[in-house]
């Protein structure tokens, strides 16, 4: 992210207000351009010495052109370690990269196999991204995370398959509520791995605690990420943890219940019945639409730079933080 570059003058954090959730939509919608995934090493190299040039002084005010490098440099490198996210698992790739998984899983009449074979592929996909994305103060080891992993795989497999052979039990429900209930079955599996999987992923986080800093004001003149940490704090990591499981799942629900509710209804009508073959191009294009209008709404659901009360926090805090006695911690997305 941009704090991670060189240069003593703090760049401001966003055009829009984040104390408001809807300026952090608007904030997100920018981290969540997927037409930043085009912007090659070159580009990035640019876009980093324009925001250096104003965070050494050499440029004085934010211009359009500033604003444009810095959403470049933030939706691609790790606000921790200032190094570029492998680009599939970069939040501004995160429907791209889901949108054939999301079919799959969604697929209609999928057998056992097929529905384990697709929830294997959601989960390696969403380790992936919740280790991309993670708080890297307190690494996890490849033991934990592959520990994680197999959790998380058996959840969701356990859930689907086990819901899978429920639902067509189900003889006081009528044929069409049936078939509904067995077309939400991929997200009663997803909402709760996916919960899960970032508690799993991240559960070093909550266990060692994660790096806060004093928030220091505009007229000092230095960003908070410039800051020495003050140290690591295990309910600052929870508090995290906690928030992106949330977000996850105010992402996946619309996603995993209204393509396939809409399709169902598709599936009634007089055209898909008589042009089947456009069954999975038409579901490719809802999961499309409904992933790219509901991703800003989740992730801006709480702050990435998240700011709390140092008081609330371990004693060792108390009294210790920075401008309004508060601390700011990295969330992860």
């Amino acid at each position: 992210m941009s704090a991670s570059l060189p240069g003593a003058r703090a760049l401001p954090e966003s055009q829009y207000d984040l104390g408001t959730y809807w300026g952090r939509v608007r904030h997100t919608v920018g981290l969540t351009d997927p037409s930043t995934l085009l912007v090659g090493k070159t580009g990035l190299e640019q876009a980093k010495k324009l925001l250096i040039s104003y965070k050494q002084g050499e440029t004085r005010e934010m211009t359009p052109q500033l604003w444009k490098a810095k959403k470049i440099v933030d939706s691609t490198l790790h606000p921790d370690t200032g190094e570029p996210v492998f680009l599939p698992f970069r939040m501004s790739c995160f429907v791209l990269s889901n949108l054939v998984v999301t079919a799959g899983m969604l697929t209609p009449g999928l057998g056992n196999r097929g529905t384990i074979a697709w929830q294997v592929a959601n989960q390696s996909l969403n380790v992936a991204i919740n280790y991309s994305n993670s708080n890297k103060s307190s690494p996890l080891s490849w033991s934990k995370i592959a520990q994680s992993y197999f959790l998380a795989v058996g959840a969701s497999c356990g859930v689907a398959v086990g819901l899978n052979s429920v639902v067509p039990r189900l003889k006081s429900v009528s044929p069409s509520t049936r078939l509904i209930l067995g077309r939400l079955v991929p997200f009663a599996a997803v909402a709760s791995a996916g919960f899960l999987n970032v508690f799993l992923m991240r559960g070093e986080e909550m266990r060692t605690g994660i790096d806060v800093f004093p928030v220091r004001s505009a007229a000092e003149g230095k960003a908070s990420g410039e800051e020495a940490s003050l140290g690591k704090s295990k309910k600052a990591a929870t508090l995290a943890v906690a928030e992106t499981a949330f977000s996850r799942v105010f992402n996946s629900s619309p996603i995993m219940i209204i393509p396939p509710l809409l399709l169902v209804r598709m599936q009634r009508g007089e055209w898909l019945r008589k042009n089947p073959r456009y069954t999975t191009p038409v579901n490719l294009g809802l999961i499309l639409v409904v992933s790219y209008a509901v991703l800003p709404l989740a992730l801006a659901a709480f702050p990435q730079r998240q700011k709390v009360k140092a008081d609330s926090l371990e004693p060792e805090f108390h009294g210790r933080g920075g401008d309004g006695g508060l601390v700011v911690f990295n969330r992860g997305i």
